[in-house]
């Protein structure tokens, strides 16, 4: 039992801290490391989100980034959305089609919760929930 405490408090020292992703209904769905690890509700490693904002599937291959400014780009590098300051989550086409609100909420166009984040950064949320990258 030790050893496992020992072992959570490193985790946690290193800031390896998953934050939980939850559906609608608040049911876990996967997870997001504070390291931009992503894993489905299995536990398995489904992708990673690195610093430089480059997106990974499970194979490491490189599958879009998110530039410094909030825009989302897929493995062409062409423009498929964005994330405005506020949490506003748009297309290529500038619609708004949701929101990750400062609390995690995850909203649709409609303004209905589709989910929770809470913890995890906006960007990294709106990767997950509206874009698709870690989709199987």
């Amino acid at each position: 039992m030790k050893k496992i405490l020992v072992l959570a408090f490193v985790a946690l020292s290193l800031g390896l801290s998953a934050q939980t992703l939850r559906n609608s209904s608040n049911s876990s769905i996967g997870s997001i490391s504070s390291d931009g690890t992503v894993r489905n509700s299995s536990n398995s490693t489904i992708g990673k989100i690195e610093s430089d904002g480059t997106i990974r599937n499970s194979s490491n291959s490189s599958i879009g980034k998110i530039d410094s400014d909030g825009t989302f780009r897929n493995s062409s590098n062409s423009s498929i959305g964005r994330i405005d300051s506020d949490g506003t989550v748009r297309n290529s086409s500038n619609s708004s089609i949701g929101k990750v609100e400062s609390d995690g909420t995850i909203r649709n166009s409609s303004n209905s919760s589709i989910g929770k984040a809470e913890g995890v950064k906006r960007s990294w949320a709106a990767a997950y929930f509206f874009f698709d990258y870690f989709k199987k």
